[in-house]
């Protein structure tokens, strides 16, 4: 089972993304992919690699974003867990335990991967961004944060034809989540609804 503190720091939800036309390198494909894309849904295979080198953790599921700051990433396997950033708070819901974990949702996306697909366009605020070169058919972006209390050490984005087709991200307990997008539809009309969250009935409330 995936641990549910890498499930909320990946995000990983929260959230990702086509582009339009390719670009030569990785950091020009980022940049277009910034100003060119204000919504967007699609599916996403997650994989988990502990330092240990233990067994793989495998997920998958689908999101939807709106920028600024609105997500939705709901993971169906192997178990169902909920992510929604609403513009304000950020929510999370865990099934199983029937616990709902919020904070405010300028704390939870800072310098995540939920900033770079869901936030703003001031990345250079709060990574140091480079190219990172070709590999496995993919033009690479590595982001680094700026903020030494960051839960990541580095986030990898590979580019291929103009879509952002996978990340990488390496934290600080030693964990390499790699995420992997697909069936991706850019800039589509998403219902206002898929951004709002309530509680469900007898659920724990913990957070703000």
């Amino acid at each position: 089972m995936i641990r549910r503190t890498t499930t909320l720091r990946a995000l990983g939800l929260a959230l990702a993304l086509a582009a339009g036309s390719a670009q030569a390198d990785g950091l020009g494909q980022l940049k277009q992919f910034m100003e060119g894309t204000r919504t967007a849904k699609g599916s996403f295979t997650q994989q988990v690699m502990s330092k240990s080198g233990r067994k793989p953790q495998q997920a998958a599921g689908t999101f939807a974003f709106a920028r600024p700051g609105k997500f939705r990433w709901t993971y169906e396997k192997p178990y169902a867990q909920l992510l929604v950033g609403d513009g304000s708070k950020l929510w999370a819901y865990d099934q199983e335990l029937n616990q709902v974990t919020t904070k405010k949702l300028g704390q939870a996306l800072g310098t995540t991967p939920a900033a770079i697909l869901a936030g703003d366009n001031a990345l250079d605020k709060n990574f140091v961004l480079k190219d990172a070169g070709s590999a496995d058919g993919l033009e690479w972006v590595e982001a680094t944060p700026k903020a030494s209390d960051s839960s990541f050490e580095r986030i990898r984005m590979g580019f291929a034809g103009g879509q952002l087709k996978a990340m990488i991200l390496n934290d600080n307990f030693g964990q390499t989540t790699s995420l992997n997008f697909g069936h991706m539809e850019r800039n589509p009309s998403l219902d206002a609804g898929l951004f709002r969250f309530v509680p469900p009935k007898g659920a724990d409330l913990v957070g703000e």
